[in-house]
């Protein structure tokens, strides 16, 4: 019955009924408006919330100004964290950019998501992701940047099992920066693609009056840098802090100095999109959730499962349902993306195929800091192909199991190289090989041509040619040797993961108890590589990228 109507009777009830009737009808009437005014503010109250998603591309956890780094300056992620809640532990779904995305927007690793969760292979139908059950239920959906890719979409009919469109939503990335006089950009490698001004040409042309969910894809810190972009910028050399597997001199300062540029003009779009939702009165009704796909883009880092390629930045600001200024240590997962996404929005996940992550709504909705659910001990992250790099399009799977205190890395197949093989065909002549290591006659190493699944870069360039003087050596042999099976961290004490423990004795409880969560969880995701029937069925999947061809590796060879 409408208010209006249920009025009506209870007042026609005084008329007509004793003096007795009249009083608690009298009663109802006042306890009626009390509740009709307490409804009408619920319902006020309970809007379906906005959510701004935001991921950088290749950023490592370290290079925030609110994680305390004096070389990049990130204000408007600073703000999601000081005023939302910051995760310490937080964990992509791999060191690669289109596995962990797929973990992202399905919940599920990218191990049980076939195709789906491999570097540049098709997108099958079957994978539903969070986005389209969100459109369904009344939720307008968009993406500007970079969504979830690469990977490869349906061509024509004949790709009748793919996915037609890319799974983060229908991309508005028409405005961009023409250059010329007014490019404003800091750096001539940095995207076209004006984020700010799609996003906004997305809240007033496309969205209407519904909730919205838009998903800001940089394709920052990504490379290319364009070289030395730093020296315009009052930024110096002094203020880097070159990780320990690096060698500490101007070349991969500067080359780190490049990579910051490129976070804080990405992050300079993030902060207009805040100001913008603010001066329409969204702000407040809109769930922002900042991270990145996985670590930064150097060797050791991206491509590799140590805590500098899958520990990301992450934090989200909802302070009507979220207590702000907290910051959480448990550990969490990108497959708790998604399921964190639909709780919040009170939307089912019919459709998809069954989640793997568990909501990360209590503890964002907890008054509490540090370790709020202890019983969360661990995420998981994992990596197959990434470029192509070995004989026969063969990847390097890991699996990886990071609770606060370590990281255990399970290299599944050490024989092979794990940042690609050090030699490659000729691509003009196949009976030939080219140098090792990809050093040509001069001295000068060519990235194209040894351990390629390392991004090109200064830094990469000098540890290879100089990789015999004594002092290189070690940050050689670092990013490019063969591992062993096993590798745990003491991450407090090793962020930069370099003293393997896994053979000491006093840590072998710790490295055991780890080994049996991670089985288990690889157990109850159905993962090939443990529960078969094809445990190699990751390197048959078709690859639409560029394809290198590579020597048939020698058994127990090593990096001389």
């Amino acid at each position: 019955m409408k208010k209006e109507n249920y009025l009506a009777a209870l007042i026609r009830g005084c008329q007509t009924n004793g003096l007795n009737n009249q009083l608690m009808i009298l009663g109802g009437i006042f306890v009626f408006l009390l509740t009709g005014c307490g409804t009408d503010n619920k319902e006020s109250n309970t809007k379906p919330p906005n959510i701004l998603f935001v991921i950088s591309d290749d950023q490592s956890f370290y290079h925030t100004s609110f994680e305390g780094s004096k070389f990049v300056n990130t204000p408007a992620f600073d703000r999601v964290a000081k005023e939302g809640v910051y995760f310490t532990n937080a964990m992509a779904g791999s060191p690669g950019c289109a596995p962990s995305r797929s973990s992202i927007i399905t919940g599920r690793h990218h191990w049980q998501n076939e195709s789906s969760g491999q570097h540049a292979a098709p997108w099958l139908k079957k994978h539903v992701p969070f986005v389209d059950v969100l459109e369904a239920n009344g939720y307008k959906t968009g993406r500007t940047g970079k969504g979830v890719s690469p990977f490869r979409y349906a061509r024509n009919e004949n790709d009748s099992l793919w996915r037609e469109t890319d799974a983060a939503g229908i991309e508005h990335s028409k405005i961009r920066y023409e250059e010329g006089p007014g490019d404003i950009r800091p750096a001539n490698k940095i995207s076209t693609t004006n984020y700010f001004e799609n996003f906004k040409f997305f809240m007033e042309k496309e969205r209407a009056d519904k909730p919205f969910f838009f998903w800001f894809g940089a394709t920052e810190p990504h490379r290319a840098y364009e070289k030395d972009s730093w020296k315009r910028t009052n930024k110096k050399l002094s203020d880097v802090e070159v990780p320990a597997f690096f060698p500490d001199n101007d070349v991969v300062r500067g080359d780190m100095l490049d990579y910051a540029v490129e976070i804080e003009w990405y992050d300079s779009h993030l902060d207009s999109m805040i100001n913008y939702l603010e001066e329409i009165g969204e702000l407040e009704n809109t769930i922002i959730i900042v991270t990145a796909d996985n670590g930064m883009p150097f060797p050791r880092a991206k491509a590799n499962s140590y805590d500098y390629g899958i520990h990301v930045p992450f934090a989200v600001r909802y302070p009507k349902q979220f207590p702000g200024g907290r910051i959480v240590s448990d550990p969490i997962g990108f497959v708790d993306i998604a399921p964190t996404i639909l709780d919040l929005t009170e939307t089912g996940s019919e459709g998809m195929l069954p989640i793997t992550g568990k909501s990360i709504r209590p503890l964002l909705e907890s008054d509490k800091q540090g370790t709020i659910n202890p019983t969360k001990k661990y995420a998981f992250s994992g990596r197959e192909r990434h470029s192509s790099s070995r004989y026969l399009n063969w990847g390097y799977p890991q699996r990886s199991i990071r609770s606060e205190d370590y990281l255990l890395v399970w290299n599944m197949k050490p024989d092979r190289w794990p940042a690609g093989a050090p030699q490659r065909v000729n691509p003009e002549d196949e009976n030939e090989l080219l140098p090792m290591y990809g050093i040509d006659e001069d001295g000068i190493s060519h990235s194209e041509w040894a351990f390629t699944d390392v991004d090109d870069s200064p830094t990469k360039s000098f540890i290879i040619e100089n990789y015999t003087d004594p002092s290189i050596k070690p940050f050689f042999d670092a990013a490019f040797a063969k591992n062993p099976e096993v590798q745990l961290f003491d991450i407090k004490n090793d962020p930069y993961c370099l003293n393997n423990l896994a053979d000491e004795p006093d840590y072998a409880p710790v490295k055991e108890e780890m080994q049996l969560a991670l089985l288990d969880e690889l157990k109850e995701s159905a993962d090939p590589r443990v529960e078969g029937p094809d445990p190699e069925v990751f390197d048959s999947y078709i690859r639409y990228s560029p394809m290198r061809e590579f020597p048939e590796p020698i058994p127990g060879s090593q990096l001389k």
